[in-house]
């Protein structure tokens, strides 16, 4: 059987319209997918239409040799209850494990023995730069091949920590702290805020000799002040400037003695020359006097043997009054 076409034409009546529109249904799909392989891998040789067919791409559809339609597997449904399982944590420590060269690291027990008598609780009475100095002091003691002092230093951190501190370091995100600098860093901007160094700055500036202080004495306070508060920021000529301001007028006048005038006109290496030379002269007078007995003239007595002969004295003065008013009664009597 024929129909005519509109122009007039005939054309002969499909009688499995059914199968051949699968047909071609097909055929344009394998060259779609056939284009889509060409667009995604420039290049390189488009796979056949039957590789094609055999390795459905998700999220797309493919026809098979008959024609079928082949889904492609969807993803798996994520429900509410997935949320709410406990996961296991990927790290345990915040501080990451250094990269050596060695193969295997073994400290010493004796090591991390020493580590732990020295304890960093995070109180507010407690140093952290005086933590962190015996804490260095302790791992340069140790040298191992292939491991780089920092590696040591960021390894045994936490057994120097205890109870607050502790639990300060755990509360970064796990394995969050990879090089010695940032644990430093962290550490002193928890323990040492800006306000420990601004007060430590205020006791340096406004340091001044006591008046039984010697100037080996002096010095050595001085010098505690500037260990204890490393962020003070002075230069070594501010910090003589301010340790030759604070001295005594004696002092003073013995320095500029030395110096062949004024002190203050010297360099700073040469004023702190002189300093080191008026100081070991010091020591030395403190040493004779500790071991050389002195007489027993009132003008050579030290300031607390004349304060137990003031009290001495007093004592023996208040017992001869006593006595003296104890006779008083009987003298009234006899006349």
């Amino acid at each position: 059987m024929q129909r005519r076409s509109t122009t007039g034409d005939l054309i002969p009546i499909d009688l499995e319209i059914n199968a051949t529109c699968r047909r071609r249904n097909a055929k344009r799909i394998r060259k779609f997918m056939q284009d889509l392989e060409v667009v995604a891998t420039p290049g390189e040789e488009p796979r056949s239409s039957e590789a094609s067919s055999s390795f459905p791409t998700l999220g797309q559809s493919h026809t098979g040799v008959k024609g079928d339609i082949i889904m492609a597997e969807q993803p798996r449904r994520v429900i509410l209850e997935d949320y709410s399982s406990s996961s296991v944590p990927q790290f345990f420590t915040s501080i990451a494990q250094p990269e050596v060269q060695a193969q295997t690291i073994a400290y010493p027990q004796s090591l991390i023995q020493l580590i732990q008598n020295n304890l960093f609780h995070g109180l507010p009475n407690e140093d952290s730069y005086a933590h962190l100095a015996t804490y260095i002091e302790i791992c340069n003691t140790i040298r191992l091949a292939g491991v780089p002092e920092d590696a040591v230093r960021l390894s045994l951190f936490l057994f120097s920590l205890s109870g607050e501190a502790k639990r300060w370091l755990h509360s970064f995100k796990g394995n969050s702290l990879k090089t010695w600098g940032e644990v430093v860093e962290k550490f002193l901007k928890k323990y040492f805020p800006e306000s420990k160094t601004v007060e430590g700055k205020a006791a340096i500036s406004s340091f001044h000799q006591f008046p039984n202080e010697s100037l080996s004495e002096a010095l050595e306070r001085f010098c505690g002040l500037l260990r204890k508060i490393p962020t003070h920021g002075f230069s070594e000529p501010i910090q003589l400037n301010i340790f030759i301001d604070g001295l005594r007028p004696q002092s003073k006048q013995l320095l500029d003695a030395s110096a062949g005038g004024k002190i203050k006109l010297k360099t700073p290496k040469e004023t702190m020359e002189f300093i080191e030379n008026m100081v070991a002269s010091d020591i030395a007078i403190l040493i004779d006097r500790a071991h050389i007995p002195t007489k027993g003239s009132l003008l050579e007595l030290t300031s607390q043997d004349a304060l137990l002969a003031q009290s001495k004295l007093l004592s023996m003065q208040l017992e001869a009054l006593i006595e003296t008013l104890s006779k008083l009664p009987s003298q009234i009597h006899s006349t």
